[in-house]
């Protein structure tokens, strides 16, 4: 337990109309003991349309050491001011590549020779455990309006997996947060057997 006078050292909290801004203080971060991937993994968003999203998984590229990639048409600007809107603080770590078309995308190389891209899709057939993942891979996703172009799934049939859900409630999860479940789920393949 915390006193208050413990607590109001831990937060610094701003009143701006009726929200409140809070700005945690901890010092809670363990370095635990992980094995990252060489060659790192890389995440795509094809056509992302809503800026915090794209800050949250930047963020999450930042924390694993994947590459973020942006393809096409983005919902958004890349300014300065819509960078801090969409929280990414985390951009100039993660340096993401920005490409026109997929193209654009394949021609630099970051997919390793003979490999294709894991595609994420509410259609997929192939559950995204079953996947086999290895070092390198990339992970693609669409927006969150339109999910991946049939263009693109058309491309890859055997690599599109999808994330189990309970269709009755939802039809489909957010665009961040899938991108977390699938990058930690490779993440997860790609660790030393301990034995």
């Amino acid at each position: 337990m915390t006193t208050p006078s413990q607590r109001s050292s831990l937060f610094a909290g701003e009143f701006s109309g009726s929200f409140i801004f809070v700005k945690c203080h901890h010092s809670r971060k363990a370095d635990l003991e992980f094995s990252w991937p060489t060659p790192r993994f890389e995440v795509v968003l094809v056509e992302p349309k809503i800026p915090p999203n794209t800050g949250n998984i930047a963020r999450l590229c930042a924390g694993t050491g994947c590459g973020l990639h942006l393809v096409g048409e983005l919902g958004f600007e890349l300014s300065d001011k819509q960078l801090r809107r969409a929280g990414l603080d985390y951009w100039d770590s993660i340096a993401p590549q920005i490409h026109d078309d997929l193209d654009g995308l394949l021609d630099t190389g970051v997919l390793p020779e003979g490999r294709a891209p894991w595609l994420f899709s509410t259609g997929g057939d192939l559950n995204y455990f079953e996947a086999a993942y290895e070092p390198g891979d990339m992970l693609m996703f669409g927006s969150e309006t339109e999910g991946l172009p049939d263009e693109i799934l058309a491309r890859w049939p055997n690599r599109v997996v999808g994330i189990p859900m309970q269709i009755d409630h939802v039809r489909s999860l957010n665009l961040a947060t899938s991108v977390g479940i699938a990058v930690y789920e490779a993440l997860r393949q790609v660790q030393p057997k301990s034995s």
